[in-house]
This record gives C-alpha cells, sequence and structure tokens, in this order.
C-alpha cells in the first residue's frame, strides 16, 4: 500500500543531469552549451576540456554527471551516446553597488545561471 513510483522525466533512451547556482550570466553559458549540442559525449568532453572560457569546466562535470546517470541508472551504452539538448536558464541575481561620483550609485548585478543537459542513446547508421 505505498506510494506509486514516479514516472520518468525523460524517454527511455535518455538520461538528464541539471547543474544550479552557477556564478555566470545565462549568456555567457549559453556560448559553452551550444558549442556541444548535437555532439557525440566524447568529441563533447574534449571540446570542453580545451576550451577557454571558464565556465566550460562546470559545463564538463554537469555532462559528465548526465554520462555517468545514463550508464548506472538507465543501462545505456556510453559510446552510442550524443548531447541531445542543452540549455540554459536564469536564477538568482545578486544585487551589489558601487559609490560613484556626486553621491550617485552604481549598480551591479551578479547573476547566476541553472544549465540542463540531456544525453540520448542513438544507434549507428551502418
Amino acid at each position: 500500500m505505498g506510494k506509486e513510483k514516479n514516472p520518468r522525466r525523460v524517454a527511455d533512451n535518455e538520461a538528464m543531469a541539471k547543474l544550479r547556482m552557477l556564478r555566470t550570466s545565462p549568456q555567457k553559458l549559453n556560448l559553452v552549451a551550444a558549442m556541444i549540442r548535437g555532439k557525440k559525449v566524447d568529441k563533447a568532453l574534449n571540446d570542453l576540456t580545451f576550451s577557454n572560457k571558464r565556465i566550460a569546466q562546470d559545463v564538463k562535470k554537469c555532462l559528465q554527471s548526465a554520462i555517468a546517470n545514463a550508464e548506472n541508472n538507465h543501462n545505456l551504452d556510453v559510446d552510442e551516446l550524443i548531447v541531445a539538448e542543452a540549455w540554459v536558464g536564469k536564477n538568482l541575481v545578486m544585487k551589489r553597488g558601487r559609490p560613484r561620483a556626486r553621491g550617485r550609485f552604481g549598480p551591479i548585478k551578479k547573476p547566476f545561471s541553472e544549465l540542463t543537459i540531456k544525453v540520448r542513446e542513438v544507434e549507428e547508421q551502418a
């Protein structure tokens, strides 16, 4: 007489990972996410490893988490995974400020963002 099992949020051949409170603007994060969309996971990991963007290491961590979820939780083959979707969302914005001339106040906004990566298993065409 327990509760029903939660339905899966993704398809049977997919796995997902989410990273929240990333200390960068969504616009900058989306540049890195666009770099890996649609690629095979090993190529995407290489691109993130050698990227000059600071946030690329956090994106790589999220992608590795999605790959581990696919392998351990959903029994998917790692060699046939592609980055199906990678989308970015806004999170909170810290408001800070700086005193300016003539008694004014210069606002400084420090945005946070979140990243969701979905990997999908595809069979290679022969």
